[in-house]
């Protein structure tokens, strides 16, 4: 976890929001609810619409695009949203305010249900990396050593055997990719993924962390259920990522 500092509190109104840009290219929205602060994501996860250009009325935080609605005290969806916002725990001291930012695989799909203390065990393997944009994080024919959980920035993906008929999507912060490196008998990877702008990533060793879920046989087979509901959202066609 890192504790970044944001702003100071004499910044931000009463009962009204402000966003901000911190290390990492994080966005960051920072909201006032009487003598309470929250920090959220600040992209809406609808259509990567900036949250700051909503509507607050110091309990509900609204999307102006497409009215997509959350409680700020929780972050937790209404009415029209169909997904919850990214919540930080915020600190305020001497006036300032900071927010902690947990590692990215606790908001992970893929690993959402398994043990904390697996998720410790898999966060200790994790090693943090900072990518340039235009990065290219690994191509066609590469080994499937490691796979990746986007901590900030985008990544995206074209996806085809030996680069014919490639398909593309573009993935955000929490999604796991690189998961061939959890699969039997897929030694090479048959799809290219570049970062689109400057990004950070936890990237684990597939077999170092296979060998955490086999000790957790529980966690193993929810990690296992969620890849192949993964795999087959993710690839209408034969590969993977």
């Amino acid at each position: 976890m890192s504790k970044i500092r944001v702003c100071n509190t004499a910044e931000i109104p009463s009962n009204g929001m402000k966003e901000y840009d911190i290390e990492g290219g994080l966005k960051v929205l920072i909201a006032n609810a009487g003598d309470r602060y929250y920090a959220y994501q600040g992209i809406c996860p609808h259509q990567d619409v900036n949250l700051g250009e909503g509507y607050y009325d110091g309990a509900v935080l609204t999307c102006h695009q497409h009215l997509w609605q959350w409680d700020i005290a929780t972050g937790k969806e209404i009415g029209l949203a169909e997904a919850p916002l990214e919540k930080y725990e915020v600190q305020v001291e001497d006036g300032e305010i900071f927010v902690v930012q947990s590692s990215a695989l606790k908001v992970a799909q893929l690993f959402m249900d398994i043990s904390d203390a697996t998720l410790q065990q898999l966060d200790q393997l994790a090693r943090r990396e900072k990518y340039e944009s235009g990065s290219t994080l690994y191509n066609i024919g590469d080994p499937t050593d490691d796979l990746y959980i986007l901590e900030s920035g985008r990544v995206e993906f074209l996806i085809g055997r030996d680069g014919t008929s490639p398909a593309g999507f573009v993935l955000r912060k929490g999604e796991v990719f690189g998961w061939a490196a959890l699969l039997e008998n897929q030694p090479r990877r048959i799809a290219k993924s570049t970062c689109l702008e400057d990004s950070v990533l936890l990237r684990l060793n597939g077999e170092e962390a296979l060998k955490v879920l086999e000790s957790d046989p529980a966690s193993g087979y929810f990690v296992m259920r969620k890849l192949s509901t993964l795999i087959t959202r993710h690839l209408a066609s034969p590969g993977e990522k």
